[in-house]
This record gives C-alpha cells, structure tokens and sequence, in this order.
C-alpha cells in the first residue's frame, strides 16, 4: 500500500504528489498551517485524502498548543478547524472530518477531559479516521468488484487511487480488487487535464501494481468508446449530493455523457463521508476555480498566449441520471438515489455538514 500520509514522530508525513511520477518525495508537516498549506497547494489531493490529512492537522495543531485551560484550548481549536476549513470548498470529505473532530472535542470537554487529555484523544481520533479509510476503501473495493466482468476494460478519469486516500483507493480500489480477484482487467487511464492526475498518478499507481494500463489525452474518450474498447467507467467523487448528482474532477461530466451515449456502465466508487445529504442537488455544490498557471504551462513551459484569458474550474457536476450505480463501504446505491443513499447514510454515520 502507498504511503500516502502517516503520523510519524508528532508529525504528519505525506507524499508530494505534484512531484509524481518524476520523483518520490515526502513532506514532513510539522504544523496545522503547514497541514492546510500543503492541502490547498495539492501537496495532498484526492477527497479522502483530505479529509485525513485535515483531521491529523487538527490533532497536531492543537498538539503543539501552550494554552493552559480547555476555554483557551477550545478556542485556538475553532481557530485551527477556520483555517482548515478554507483550504478547499468542494471535497466534502474536509468538512465531515473537521466535524467529526469538532463532535470528539466537545463531547470530551463536556466530560471533563483536561488539556493533556485531549490532545491525546484528538490524535486518536485523527488515527481511527485514517485506518477507518482503509478499511473503507477495501470494503468498497469489494462491492465494486462484483460489477467489474471476468475479462474488462475499464476507464478512468482523474485519480481515485491509494494517493487520493489513505490507501487502495476508491475507484482503483474497485480495479485493484478484481485484479486482486483474478479477473483480467485492463485499464485506459484519461490524462485529465490541466493537473494531469491520471497521466501522472493514475498510470503511476496502476503500473507499479502491474495492472495493464493505457494513458489516453482526454479528448480520445469518445473515439475509444465508439470503437467499442470500454466496457465500464469508474471514477471517484468529491461530492455526491442527495439526489445521486456527483462533483468530481472536471472532464467527468463529459465522460458519463459520453458513457451514456454508448451504453456504457458509469459507476462512481466514493465513501459514505463523500455523500452530502445537506446539498439536495448538484446546483448546490461549490466549484473551486484553481490558478491560471495550472492551465497556462505544463511544468516551466508557458503553452498559451500572454493575454488569453483563462478559467480553471476544478470540478463539474455530473446529473445522477447518468451514474448507472455508487459504490461504498457499506454497499451499492441504484436509482433513486436520494431513497438508496440516504439509507445507506444514515445506516452507518452521522449526516455531513459544511
């Protein structure tokens, strides 16, 4: 499994994903604000991913706190969960575990629970999130691959993989599994532009696993669709809104109409952190517009004019009417979505917040 972030030595250690696939860094955070730092600059990315790195930033943040008493404590921590917060608006994953971290806290001062106490509670808590991911993806990964035929093509968009998580992935953990499983999987990995996740990450991920992988320029999608080389889509989320609408990396809303086009299974593998039963539909969910520069050079190469204006959306929404079934760790949710995913929430966790 990659390491993607770990708490090392009162520190949180995570891979420098902008570097892949060129070199394998690690960046040693040794503060929340170097945490959120290296949330909001893509050190860390991947909705999950997040999601643990802004509750191991919580827990040692307040970790290296001087305050003296729990009202000194509790309000650096609203602080320190402020800045968090307003490192990425769209993955819904970093506002359900600063919640959560928000519920140990109070809950802990309520009973009683002294500075040094809390600390330590808050660590681990940030721990069991990150193990709690693990275990979330491989039982996801199980679900999805019973959907996954004998003998498969797979497309996918972005990365949804170990990196985009604690470890194994969502949607390649749904490929990983049926290798895993001794089905015969080949996968064509869109470069999803203009980050280059799958180009970079995806296609890194799947060949150190051996997996038979294709890169694609994401303008491909449609021809290999139509030559009849796809036979099922599977990509991550970064929300999913009540009624099944799903925000994930620009370009998927393309690829499901694409999908849907050609009879193509559309599926999107995400935890239950991921679904937003707050936001009824996909007109709610924000949409993060990135730096020019992400869109204007690829590495030090400037590839547009001075003078062209440039937009950088990070995320589309893709309708649920084109997502043929979502994978989680507690179970497939079919159409309706906003009967299926509410039970499958409210079965297992408490609803998300923003």
């Amino acid at each position: 499994m990659l390491p993607t972030i770990e708490w090392k030595d009162d520190t949180v250690v995570m891979i420098d994903q902008r570097k892949l696939p060129a070199s394998e860094v690690y960046v040693t955070c040794k503060t929340s604000k170097e945490v959120a730092k290296a949330i909001k600059t893509m050190v860390i990315r991947g909705a999950p991913a997040i999601g643990v790195a802004a509750a191991m930033g919580l827990a040692l943040g307040m970790k290296r706190s001087s305050a003296s008493g729990t009202k000194q404590f509790a309000t650096e921590f609203q602080r320190l969960c402020d800045e968090m917060a307003a490192t990425r608006p769209t993955a819904v994953n970093l506002f359900w575990a600063i919640e959560r971290m928000k519920r140990v806290f109070a809950r802990h001062v309520q009973a009683g629970a002294s500075v040094d106490e809390l600390k330590r509670l808050l660590e681990e808590e940030s721990r069991h999130i990150h193990d709690e991911d693990v275990a979330s993806c491989r039982a996801m990964g199980a679900y999805g691959a019973s959907l996954v035929p004998a003998d498969a093509r797979i497309l996918t968009h972005c990365n949804a993989g170990a990196l985009a998580t604690a470890g194994y992935g969502t949607a390649l953990g749904v490929i990983r599994a049926a290798a895993e499983g001794g089905k015969k999987v080949a996968v064509f990995a869109d470069e999803t532009r203009p980050f280059l996740q799958g180009a970079r990450l995806t296609a890194w991920e799947l060949v150190k696993d051996g997996i038979d992988t294709t890169v694609i320029t994401d303008n491909m999608t449609a021809s290999m669709m139509r030559q009849a080389n796809i036979d099922l889509v599977v990509v991550g989320a970064d929300r999913i809104a009540a009624n099944g609408d799903v925000a994930n990396k620009i370009g998927t809303y393309g690829v499901a109409v694409l999908a849907k086009e050609h009879g193509i299974p559309f599926y999107v593998a995400a935890p239950l952190s991921t679904i937003d039963l707050n936001t009824p539909d996909g007109s709610g969910i924000p949409i993060e517009e990135r730096n020019d520069r992400e869109v204007t050079h690829v590495g030090s190469y400037r590839i547009t004019p001075e003078g062209a204006r440039i937009r950088n959306p990070a995320f589309d929404v893709t309708p649920a009417k084109y997502v043929t079934a979502i994978v989680t760790e507690q179970g497939i949710a079919r159409a309706p979505y906003d009967v299926s995913l509410a039970a499958l929430v409210r079965g297992a966790v408490e609803v998300p917040s923003r």
